[in-house]
Order: C-alpha cells, then structure tokens, then sequence
C-alpha cells in the first residue's frame, strides 16, 4: 500500500510539470551589484547569484559586464484590523525594492523596476516578544522573494549577441 501512495505521488508529481528550481541562466558572465542603500539585500543578492547561477560576483565595477543597482529598499507596517477593544489585530507588512540594471558601457538593460510584497500577519500583544521575531522572519521571507524576483527579471535580459 504504502508504495502504491509513493509510485501515485511520483506520478502525480511528474504529471504538473514539478521540477527543482535549479540554477538560474543569467545572460552574462560577470556582475557587480551595488546596493549601499540596503547593504543586507545587496549581500542577499549576491550570495543568490554566486550561488543560484554561473555568472560571477565581482568587487569592483569596471570588472562587471553588467551592474545590478538596488535603488532602495523601503519597510511599512499597516495596521489592518482593530479589535473591539480598539487593539491592533492584524498588520500588514511591505516590502518595496526598487532597482536597474546597466551594461558596463553605461547602455541600460532593466530601466529602474519596482517589486512590492505584502504579508499578513495577526497581533496579540501578550506575545511581543514572539511576534516581533515572526514579523522580522517574514520580512526576511519577503527580501528571498524579491531576491528570486530580481533574478527572474535579470535572466529575462536578451543576450549581448541577440540584439
């Protein structure tokens, strides 16, 4: 019984196309990502291209084919709910992350973009501590996300020899 549900859960996997993520295919081979306005998903972005993909991370610019430029990274908290007590029962958190990308030549391939994400989250306030630690585990969910959205964005630039 038990490998008939495994052989039926293959098969239904295989059947909708399921595939690991795999590295991504960024059209160039060299990348300097310049992001003093968000140093952590500068790091983020880095390691997610130094380790999701073929393409390099350098440490200066001039040595970069291409140069990926977080413009900013912006953080708001919303409250979406109140109580009957006129306490806060849900927020909502934003992420906005605003960025380009620009051939070494100064020719530009992303014109400055913006991603938001939105989370939802419920509050009680007898567990601060605890819901301190899940909004900034959500917020660190929401950067991978625009880490991943960032790469999708990137690999989507035709080639150098394609235009």
């Amino acid at each position: 019984m038990n490998k008939l549900l495994l052989l039926v859960t293959v098969l239904a996997l295989s059947a909708c196309g399921f595939h690991l993520r795999g590295v991504a295919k960024l059209p160039f081979d060299t990348v300097y990502v310049e992001a003093s306005s968000s140093p952590a998903l500068g790091t983020a972005l880095q390691r997610a291209i130094r380790f999701g993909s073929q393409t390099r991370t350098v440490a200066q610019p001039g040595e970069a084919e291409v140069l990926v430029r977080v413009l900013s990274a912006t953080r708001e908290k919303r409250i979406l709910s109140l109580g009957g007590t006129g306490r806060v029962r849900e927020y909502q958190l934003i992420l906005r992350v605003s960025f380009s990308a620009q051939e070494r030549a100064g020719r530009e391939l992303l014109a400055p973009q913006q991603i938001e994400l939105h989370r939802d989250f419920s509050y009680d306030d007898s567990q601060i501590l605890a819901k301190e630690s899940e909004e900034a585990l959500l917020y660190d969910d929401m950067q991978n996300d625009a880490v991943t959205q960032i790469l999708r964005r990137l690999s989507a630039i035709p080639p150098a020899g394609g235009q």
